[in-house]
């Protein structure tokens, strides 16, 4: 058996944290390769090491002194490797990267840097070879990531070894030149390895107990989920919950290789699941909430626009040529609602509103902004009567007005639209109705 474990910032913040990791990834031998991501806070007011090289890059690339900056990197590391009582030395590289730095290597080399130093140290901690991410996870050059190269490279390199250390965020283009993927692309580096080496488990070590079932900052102490299935991580991460970036999915789902969120703060904890299909029952009838604001919403009515051939697309045609791209499309016989992003929107306002007029020429057209879109996820929602009606319940007994409620053909999730002042209370209602009223 083998698994690929993943570290975030958190976990390896200072050496006490290093220590923890090291606990949890000697308490298995069947945890062979490790993804660290780039020192996180160590406490509320900290700065992230990645945010750190930003800064500091931003100063070399104005052909300013950065000397003061990098030197405060490099004591963060220092610190680590003192408190870990290694006999490593990161001087040389921090030449290295200096020297790059002045002849402006690019932002993408600079934030690689956090996760390839820590990659470095995790190595001579656990006394694991150590990997450059950016000779096994390659990059086309319009930089989208080259998943097949990738995988060929990976899994030679990686064949026969009994142990090694990846560094999470980065690989590069053919011709060598580093290339990051998005903020919290460590999770993705985790989920090519588990990949390339047909792991049993990918691991993913945070600092929360797994998924929630909704946002900690919107419902005090949410219940944690169990188990949860690809296609409800995708729909709930598309919403705005973030405890695993989505584009981490792929890679293991095309393998059918499970995931598992845990806390390196509380080891003995199962956290959640995250598997392709699964017979068990939903704890709850719903999986998860999640949401986000900041919509607005379209309406165009026109009479008899349902037997008008090409009506649709004709709408649609004005927020494509203004490069926008809807969210939900609900519609009745004589009505049609686009929902965009309103901070897309806005300044194209009178440009799409025209190109509707001129195209699908309505009887009106009606904006509304400030709105909030909402997802209630789960695959117990098919089996469950009801639902929808327990919600529309919930809000109504919150005093909350529906402004839109749209449920997908898989049954597996219901997207209600709401005013962003009651986005908070929505969430709230919707969570008591199907969660507390369990307990």
């Amino acid at each position: 058996m083998s698994k690929v474990v993943k570290f975030g910032g958190s976990s390896l913040a200072s050496a006490e944290q290093f220590e923890k990791v090291g606990s949890i990834i000697r308490a298995e031998a069947e945890r062979r390769f490790v993804v660290p991501s780039a020192p996180g806070k160590r406490f509320s007011a900290d700065t992230k090491v990645t945010d750190m090289l930003y800064g500091c890059y931003a100063l070399a690339e104005a052909d300013k002194d950065f000397s003061k900056e990098l030197k405060a990197i490099k004591a963060r590391y220092e610190e680590i490797i003192k408190g870990l009582k290694l006999k490593l030395s990161l001087d040389d590289e921090f030449v290295t990267i200096e020297k790059n730095f002045k002849e402006k290597a690019g932002k993408d080399y600079a934030a690689s840097r956090g996760e390839y130093l820590n990659g470095i140290i995790m190595a001579n901690y656990l006394g694991f070879e150590f990997i450059d991410s950016a000779t096994v996870i390659f990059f086309n050059e319009d930089g989208t990531f080259n998943a097949n190269k990738t995988n060929d490279v990976l899994s030679k390199r990686l064949e026969g070894l009994q142990n090694a250390v990846v560094p999470g965020f980065y690989g590069a283009y053919d011709n060598g030149k580093v290339k990051t993927f998005s903020r919290g692309g460590s999770d993705i580096t985790g989920s090519i390895v588990a990949k390339a080496i047909h792991a049993d488990v990918y691991e993913n070590w945070t600092d929360v107990s797994g998924c929630l079932v909704t946002d900690p900052r919107i419902v005090k102490n949410p219940q944690k989920i169990d188990i949860i299935t690809y296609r409800e991580l995708r729909e709930l991460a598309y919403m705005g919950a973030s405890v695993l970036h989505e584009d981490a999915i792929f890679p293991v789902r095309q393998e059918g290789i499970p995931i598992n969120i845990r806390n390196t703060n509380d080891p003995g904890n199962s956290g959640t699941w995250i598997v392709g299909s699964t017979g068990q029952k939903s704890k709850y009838v719903i999986t998860g909430i999640a949401g986000k604001k900041g919509f607005c919403s379209i309406n165009i009515e026109k009479d008899m626009m349902n037997s008008e051939v090409g009506f649709g697309r004709k709408v649609l045609q004005a927020f494509e040529e203004s490069n926008i791209s809807f969210e939900h499309l609900p519609s009745g016989i004589d009505t049609m609602t686009v929902f965009v992003h309103q901070d897309e929107f806005m300044d194209k306002e009178q440009k799409v509103v025209s190109t509707i007029q001129r195209l699908a020429k309505p009887d009106t057209i009606d904006i509304e902004s400030d709105l909030a879109l909402i997802a209630v996820v789960g695959r117990g929602m098919r089996a469950t009567r009801g639902t929808a009606a327990r919600i529309f319940s919930a809000l109504a007994h919150a005093h909350i007005n529906i402004k839109m409620i749209d449920q997908g053909s898989s049954e597996m999730n219901i997207i209600i639209g709401v005013a962003n002042d009651d986005f908070e209370n929505a969430i709230k209602a919707i969570y008591d109705i199907f969660v507390e009223t369990c307990l």
